[in-house]
């Protein structure tokens, strides 16, 4: 039987999914679809029978609905790239297949068919937001951030499309910021020297992989005023420098908190999108049926 385990925010809290996230051994569970999100952390693993429950779950991630800003559009490619990924890894069984194939068309429907994920709002567009209320002056202040992907590529263009003229940019590969830097019209800071620029920035944003801290309290004057915008799993800085006096920090339990303020604006399309949803199980459930009956029926 196909079964799955979620350590997600609706059941754990930021520290206990870290602490899920260093513990883990994820390798050893073959063959199985590892999706690993910058809040969620499941493992699909089994074969024959797929409970309701199960199809239900995936279908409900996949659609957006069980994410921490619902209808968000990322995680229909993060299960899409989880499912490549232990496709090219394991030898998958045919039910594990028709799963994460249904669930791709289920989340291609529910965005199709409402408009769940119409001004849905993205981690980076979130901390945008934020620092709107902080108040910032985006055409003077000094940003420096630390990290290359998606979600600082993103980042960087709406700072951007805000007027800010001075963006620095470091990461643990400088080669790989250097590219991102000149795509974006930023400059390359060394990583190695985070004590510097964090001294003549007026905001900080992390998004790394990283699994253990990036800024602690020493990088860091107490005395300085700074907004620090931390949107990394696990988090990239020390929960310490909350308690200087100067320092406004914004993890990203903050920032979902921040946003799901606003949900109610997109419920109604969540009612649709479960509709949708309890008809695609329904669907699966019979496609699974013909195959068992195809395959009783073959000779000896």
């Amino acid at each position: 039987m196909v079964h799955y385990e979620s350590i997600n925010p609706q059941n754990a809290s930021l520290e206990e999914r870290e602490l899920y996230f260093r513990r883990a051994n994820f390798k050893d569970e073959a063959p199985n679809v590892l999706l690993q999100t910058c809040n969620r952390i499941e493992v699909y693993k089994g074969e024959g029978e797929v409970p309701d429950e199960v199809i239900r779950h995936l279908f409900r991630v996949t659609s957006g609905l069980e994410s921490a800003l619902p209808g968000e559009r990322a995680i229909q490619g993060q299960v899409k790239e989880a499912y490549r990924q232990a496709c090219e890894s394991h030898k998958l069984p045919v039910s594990m297949h028709k799963l994460f194939e249904a669930a791709l068309a289920v989340g291609k429907r529910v965005r199709i068919e409402t408009e769940i994920s119409q001004g849905a709002v993205s981690h980076s567009l979130a901390a945008l937001e934020i620092m709107k209320e902080e108040e910032v002056d985006f055409a003077h202040s000094l940003i420096s951030i630390i990290g290359v992907n998606k979600l600082t590529e993103d980042t960087i263009k709406f700072l951007k499309n805000k007027g800010s003229q001075a963006i620095f940019l470091a990461n643990r590969s400088v080669e790989k910021a250097r590219v991102l830097a000149q795509a974006t019209d930023c400059e390359v800071c060394d990583l190695r020297d985070k004590h510097k620029f964090i001294a003549f920035s007026d905001i900080l944003i992390t998004a790394t992989s990283a699994p253990h801290l990036i800024i602690r309290p020493e990088d860091i004057d107490p005395q300085k005023k700074l907004l620090i915008i931390d949107l990394a799993f696990p988090r990239d800085v020390d929960e310490r420098i909350r308690s200087f006096p100067n320092v406004s920090l914004y993890n990203l339990q903050d920032i979902e908190g921040h946003i799901r303020r606003n949900i109610t604006l997109r419920k109604h399309e969540m009612v649709k999108a479960a509709q949708i949803i309890e008809e695609e199980i329904q669907n699966l459930q019979a496609a699974f049926q013909k195959r068992k009956e195809r395959i009783f029926l073959q000779p000896l």
